[in-house]
Formats: C-alpha cells, structure tokens, sequence
C-alpha cells in the first residue's frame, strides 16, 4: 500500500475537522464541499467509476432519510408540541422538584434519560431529545448540545437493543454474544465512571461541588456497570444500555431527593396534580411505551409488524447489491411521530394545530437535510470505494505489536465517518478480528475494543454534531461545538486504548 493512496484516502476525513473545527465553516457547507471533494478523490485515486458514485450517492441519502433525517424531524417535532401545549412547564416543574441541584437535573436527563433512548432506539434521538429538553430548562445551547454528545457515549455500545454488539457477531463469526458483551463492558468500566463525572463538573466546576460530584459519579457510574454487566450475563446483549440506564435513573432521583436542601421540599406550594402531570408526560411517555413495545425485546410482535410494512429497495453498485429496508411501522422516527400526535390531542391540541407545528418543524430544518445527506453519502463513498479500509489497514501496519492500544481508534475513525458504531462495527469488524489472529489476541477482545472506540467517536461525529445543532437551534455552530467535543473524544480513546493494551490476552 503506497503513501499517495493512504493520503488520498485521508484528505475526506482532515477535510472536515479542518473546515468544522477550524475555519468555522457551516456544516452544510462543509459537508457539501468535501462530498464533491471525496467524490472526485474516488474517481480518480480509487477507479470508483461515475456511475458507482451516482449510486452511492442515491444510497447514502436513502439511508440519511431512514431513520437519520427522519428521527431527527420527529424528536424535534415532540419537543416543539410540548412547547405548544405549554406542558414543557410542568416538565421543569417537575425536574426541578426532583432536585434544585443543576448537577442532578443534567445528568438525569442526558446520562439518565439519553442512555434509554439511546437503548431503546438509537439513530439520534438519544442526543436531539436531552438537548432540546436542557434548552427548555434554561441551559445553554452549546452546553446543552456538549454535555448530550457525551453522554451518548458509552450508552451505544448497546444501543438500539443490542445492534452494534450483534452486527460485530456476524462479522466476525462469533457466537458467543455474552462474552463479547461482557468483554465490551469490561472495557467500558473506567469509562462509565468518567463520562458521568466530566458531565457534572461541566454543569458545576466549583471547588467546593468536586467531592460531592466525585461521589455522585462513581455511585452512578459504578450502577450502570454493575447492571450492564449481570444483564449482558443473564438476559442478553438486548437490554444492557436499557436496564443500566433504569437504574441510573432510579439512583439519581433517589439521590436528588436525599441531598436536596430543606428549603427544596417547601418549594411545592404550587403542587400539580398527579392527572396533570401524566398528561404532561404523554407525549414521551407513548415514545417511550411505543419504542419498547415495538423492539426486539417482543421480537415475534416486531418481525409481524415488519413483514407487512416493509419496503426494500435495492441497488447495484459495484456488482454487489445494496439495500436499505424501510420498516415503516417500527421506525424510529414513525414511532416519534405517532407519540407525538397522540400525545398531543391528549394534551388538548388539535391535529390542524399538530399538522401545522409539523410543517414549521420541517421548513426550519432545512440546512440539516443538505448536512446529513452529504455525510451519508461521503461515507457511503469512502466505504464502497475502499477509502475506509485502506485507512483502517494502514492504522493496524503502522502500529505492529501496539496495535491493541489503537484498536479502538479505528472504532472510533468508523464512527466518525458513518456517525454510527453499528456501521463502524461492520467496517472494521473483519479487519479486527484478523489483526488479532496475526499478534495472538482474542478476535472478540479487540471486536469488543472496535466497538467500545465507537462509542468515543460518535461524541465527534459530524452526523452526531449535527443532531446536537439542529435541537438546540445552533445550524452553523458546529465548528465551534466539535472544537469543544475533540478534546473529551480524544481523552476518551486513550483511555479505551489503555484498558485493551493492558488487559488483553
């Protein structure tokens, strides 16, 4: 492999934490400009003819509407009904009862309630709903687009009901889904303690909040992967990022109310009534009901709904053919959507009003579709033509017997590419399961530490970014939020890297 087709093959990727991260440029534009850019890259450094590009291009902006653009509509399109029903109100009233203490209400939604989302569903809404509810509460937007970046770490290991884990299986022929979860767990332990903590001191960096913030992230952090790892053992790599983020949830309520000052419990003098307060919820509370009720945990329900609202469609590029399946009726963001409205007209308002408020919704996300469109299409490019692999290739030469402390940079290049570990996992599944073989490493254990590098690249991730700024409101602010992020998703790899290095084999 020559220097010239390495390089080539990295200008995609410079590209865009130059123009993002440095010049400021606007993530439409930015990810415009280095589409073309890979594209011609493509043709004429890797042979990828232009009929090839025509359809990976077609591919990529399939995928970026199902489920990407689509959940990001949706998650945004629940918040926006509950600013128009005026239930976002009893919402931070209700946070705020929980516990006066920032620190507690920041975790508890991103942390909390990101990481079930993030179980549940995946694809953005773990990210897009956290940020959009901080912003109501009166946080920051940059703040609020940071802190659910990095909470919607760790969670995806095992997010959208186990998928990464159980795609990395399939590539690398491995049947044993508990071990390689518990081994992605494993890895993950000084991880589930940081993330928690790095997200408290980011809401309060006062000296005098430090023990009590130290404390509350191990007690928290150490729960989630006490349960992750006896649910990967006993019950499957399914429910790992769900029941972790129950009992984040449970011990951070509990907490919220046992530390909160006297003078907190007396603040209920408006106290609304339990009906009231249901209502306000209606809308979550049927995504969350709908998101369960259709996963894989009730997979004969699931597999029936699918078999009579598929629609595949299917491309040949390369000679080899390409699908993108359409589950309309267990899509993320069809389910979004379906919440929405029904827990809209409980709230009282009437489906012209929804219909209305959907359309407003579609019309201000404009700029994002152009965005995520043009990634899934970079990536869909880089993939197909073989970009990515020869950068992952390279990465597993230059490196020779450390190559177990970089592993999970490479997760973490598939992640940033594709803005997703479970399409990082089949990028790179392959290529590390035989480096493993070549050094006498365990394929699962360096399997586990591709997904594991995922889980750190998706805090950069350009799709991700994108989610954040279209939440918050931010279009043409994502440079300024990956320079921001870069610095915790490089800390985060080393980390990963250091606890596959020194406990491998």
């Amino acid at each position: 492999m020559d220097y010239l087709t390495i390089f080539l093959a990295l200008i995609p990727v410079l590209m865009l934490i130059v123009m993002l991260g440095f010049l400021k440029v606007p993530g439409d534009k930015s990810a415009l400009i280095a589409l073309i850019t890979t594209a011609a890259l493509s043709l004429l450094g890797f042979k990828f003819s232009l009929g090839s590009i025509g359809l990976s291009i077609v591919f990529g902006a399939l995928k970026a509407l199902f489920p990407i653009i689509l959940i990001i509509i949706m998650a945004i399109y629940s918040y926006n009904v509950l600013l128009f029903t005026k239930k976002m109100d009893v919402l931070k009233h209700q946070f705020s009862n929980i516990s006066s203490d920032k620190c507690i209400q920041v975790l508890l939604l991103t942390w909390g309630f990101g990481g079930l989302l993030e179980g549940m569903a995946g694809f953005g809404t773990a990210v897009a709903i956290p940020a959009a509810i901080l912003i109501g509460l009166g946080y920051k937007p940059l703040f609020s687009a940071l802190v659910s970046l990095l909470s919607n770490s760790v969670p995806t290991a095992f997010g959208a009901v186990g998928v990464p884990v159980k795609a990395i299986a399939v590539e690398i022929g491995h049947a044993n889904l508990q071990q390689l979860g518990s081994e992605v767990v494993f890895q993950l332990i000084p991880l589930m303690l940081l993330i928690p903590f790095i997200i408290v001191f980011l809401t309060d960096s006062s000296l005098k909040a430090l023990p009590k913030n130290i404390f509350l992230s191990i007690v928290v952090g150490g729960v989630s992967i006490v349960v992750q790892y006896y649910s990967v053992i006993y019950i499957g790599v399914e429910t790992p990022a769900v029941l972790g983020s129950i009992a984040s949830i449970i011990v951070i309520v509990i907490w919220g109310k046992l530390t909160a000052p006297k003078k907190d419990s007396g603040n209920d003098a408006e106290s609304i009534s339990t009906q009231k307060i249901i209502n306000a919820w209606a809308v979550y509370g049927l995504i969350l009901i709908l998101i369960i009720g259709t996963s894989p945990l009730f997979g004969q329900f699931r597999a029936f709904l699918q078999s009579i609202s598929a629609t595949p469609i299917n491309l040949t590029i390369n000679n080899s053919v390409k699908t993108v399946k359409i589950y309309w009726l267990t899509d993320g963001g069809f389910l979004l959507f379906l919440g929405s409205v029904i827990g809209g007209l409980l709230q009282g308002a009437s489906f012209g009003d929804l219909m209305k408020e959907l359309g407003r919704t579609i019309l201000s996300l404009k700029k994002t579709y152009i965005t995520v469109i043009s990634l899934i299409a970079l990536s869909t490019i880089m993939d197909l033509s073989g970009m990515v692999a020869v950068l992952g290739l390279a990465l597993a030469t230059a490196t020779g017997a450390f190559y177990p402390l970089f592993a999970p940079a490479i997760g973490c290049l598939g992640a940033f590419l594709t803005g997703s570990d479970t399409s990082s996992n089949i990028l790179f599944g392959k290529l590390q399961a035989s480096v493993a073989q070549q050094i006498g490493e365990k394929p699962s254990w360096l399997a586990a530490a591709n997904t594991v590098g995922a889980t750190g690249g998706k805090i950069i991730s350009p799709q991700s970014i994108i989610i954040a700024t279209s939440a918050c409101h931010q279009q043409g602010k994502e440079g300024d939020i990956m320079k921001k992020a870069l610095p915790y998703a490089i800390f985060y790899i080393i980390v990963a890297g250091l606890m596959v290095y020194f406990f491998g084999k």
